[in-house]
């Protein structure tokens, strides 16, 4: 066993883990955070994506004791109080069916509008590549990424068109 501290959505947890535990355990089993799922377990889908300071990562390929001091973002900690703007644009544009990669989707968009809020449509496509859905095709959810940058824009005071087009 290994002692390990991780903070995960603002709150350090403290907890003695087996030296390997994959990360997105940790957040299942140990934190009871069910928000990450797994999908495929290799790293292809994206369904169990986090934001590791700053950066996405498959949880499902990264051991928790790796994230000692490390801060990680899932989907719990996005829109806690009020709707995110990128979760308020996936349902106005319905980018959301099933909801099993929203998650990761939301992560993703929310991970690269964080660094770049004038991403352009290509530097969108290329964040959620690594994020399958079987349900929407991923029009919609370009869409709503295309709208919560406007929304994130006009929050900050920019002035700029609806996202849709």
């Amino acid at each position: 066993m290994v002692e390990v501290t991780i903070t995960v959505n603002g709150t350090p947890y403290t907890r003695k883990i087996h030296p390997l535990m994959r990360l997105l355990d940790f957040l299942r089993d140990e934190l009871k955070l069910k928000g990450t799922k797994e999908g495929c377990g290799e790293g292809e889908c994206g369904a169990c994506t986090v934001i590791m300071d700053g950066k996405t990562i498959n949880s499902c390929l990264v051991l928790a004791a790796s994230c000692d001091g490390k801060e990680i973002t899932t989907i719990e900690g996005v829109g806690v109080d009020e709707l995110h703007p990128i979760q308020e644009a996936f349902l106005e544009v319905g980018a959301v069916q099933c909801g099993y990669c929203i998650p990761g989707m939301v992560l993703s968009a929310k991970a690269l509008l964080d660094s770049n809020l004038d991403a352009t449509e290509t530097e969108i496509k290329e964040a959620i590549s690594g994020n399958l859905c079987r349900c929407t095709g991923y029009q919609k959810i370009v869409e709503g990424v295309k709208l919560a940058q406007a929304k994130m824009k006009e929050s900050r005071g920019e002035i700029c068109d609806s996202g849709r087009g």
